[in-house]
């Protein structure tokens, strides 16, 4: 249940559009959420945060930091959305940034908390969905005697983040955050060992599987010949943006030893210190004498056909990822995966039964694997199906919407009990 979508507008002091007034009378009696996020911008935690919404069963709305794509998204989709425009200095805050930009973005930080402490007022709960949401929330929360989730999408790595990031979001996590929602196992130990006490539960992200329908030979053909993709070759795609730790590079490096094999690149540099590695793919094409077999689509928002368009299903990360959304997406599409040994995905992928699993960075590993799955259709086939059943079964969205509902009414049950209105 949403109310209708509100004006952008900028933070102010009186700025505050209140929640239904019988929302919590819902039928599942699902507490009132204020769902915050930093960006504007469409990463998989915003897809997360998108599907959660549009299935929550009770009241809720979407406060932003900056106005994007994943805002407009979300005015498609009717919910309730309002954006407070952050400072500059504290969006772009990078997870490896020092102590210089985390004190430049402090100010920007603290002017948000009076306007989201207002918001909150509203609500039940606040759910933060990033790590400069959760720090936001953690004051705001406390400001405005609610209760926190931090839905963690990061392993709090040296890997990631720097030092000062990690601190910063273990302390913000422990001194103001009621509870954790971490989307692995990876993720809540990565938490645990990096400082966390925060009480923390793990649920998979789910993913609507009717968003991905069959699709017909002929439309696969069609999609093929748009992409200039050519039909009689083996396709392996990668579903991401285009970054360093990614691993996009790493299909590259593989390609010379699969012969025939085509690269399919869904999706773009998202940051800007990421434009020059996009360069950096094009030129390692072209040294290694495979730029006819590569392809860049560039951001898509057809992804479920275009896994479809494809025969194998890639995931190229070279360092531990948290979840691996496009892993369970691959499967829903019911294409055979490949995916890094590594952080969620490890938690996903049954090695050998519901895909493969190769070692980060591996090139020739990766290339013996894709290699494997195109000379053994039949096996490639029946991994395909055992983890389309698998990611049915275990990633569903209405399975992760009920968890995430459940634990959201426990957490304000034991708010309330511990500090009666």
């Amino acid at each position: 249940m949403t109310t209708p979508l509100s004006k952008t507008v900028e933070p102010t002091v009186s700025d505050s559009l209140p929640f239904s007034p019988d929302s919590i009378g819902s039928s599942l009696n699902a507490p009132r959420v204020l769902f915050l996020d930093h960006t504007g911008a469409l990463g998989g935690a915003e897809l997360y945060l998108l599907d959660l919404v549009r299935q929550y069963p009770g009241d809720c709305r979407v406060l932003l930091f900056d106005d994007g794509p994943f805002a407009t998204r979300l005015e498609n989709e009717n919910i309730s959305t309002r954006v407070l425009q952050g400072s500059s200095q504290l969006l772009n805050v990078r997870k490896d940034g020092g102590i210089g930009t985390a004190l430049t973005a402090s100010l920007g930080l603290l002017q948000l908390v009076g306007p989201v402490a207002r918001e909150a007022q509203n609500a039940d709960v606040i759910f933060a969905n990033s790590q400069k949401a959760a720090i936001v929330a953690s004051l705001a929360g406390h400001w405005a005697r609610r209760p926190v989730v931090w839905s963690l999408h990061d392993i709090l790595t040296a890997d990631h983040f720097s030092r000062l990031n990690r601190w910063a979001a273990v302390t913000a996590a422990n001194w103001g955050v009621t509870h954790l929602l971490a989307n692995s196992k990876a993720t809540e130990d990565a938490f645990k060992t990096s400082g966390g006490r925060t009480p923390s539960t793990v649920v998979y992200n789910g993913i609507d599987a009717d968003d991905f329908p069959p699709l017909a030979p002929d439309r696969i053909q069609s999609l093929r010949m748009e992409l200039d993709v050519p039909l009689n070759v083996p396709v392996a795609g990668v579903f991401s943006r285009l970054a360093p730790w990614k691993g996009q590079a790493v299909l590259l490096q593989a390609l010379p030893a699969v012969p025939d094999l085509h690269a399919l690149f869904v999706g773009d540099a998202l940051f800007d210190g990421d434009t020059q590695y996009v360069d950096e793919l094009k030129s390692l094409a072209r040294d290694l004498g495979v730029v006819d077999r590569v392809h860049f689509a560039g951001f898509r928002s057809d992804i479920p056909a275009l896994m479809q368009a494809v025969d194998v299903v890639a995931h190229t990360s070279t360092s531990p990822e948290p979840f691996g959304r496009v892993i369970v997406e691959g499967m829903l599409a019911k294409r055979p995966v490949v995916a890094t040994r590594a952080g969620g995905a490890m938690e996903i992928v049954t090695h050998g039964r519901t895909g493969l699993l190769v070692s980060a960075g591996d090139a020739s590993e990766l290339g013996r694997a894709l290699s494997h799955l195109l000379s053994h259709p039949e096996a490639a086939e029946r991994m395909a199906a055992a983890g389309h059943a698998d990611a049915r079964e275990r990633f569903a969205l209405d399975g992760m919407v009920q968890s995430i509902s459940d634990l959201l009414r426990r957490v304000v049950d034991e708010e309330t009990e511990l500090n009666p209105k």
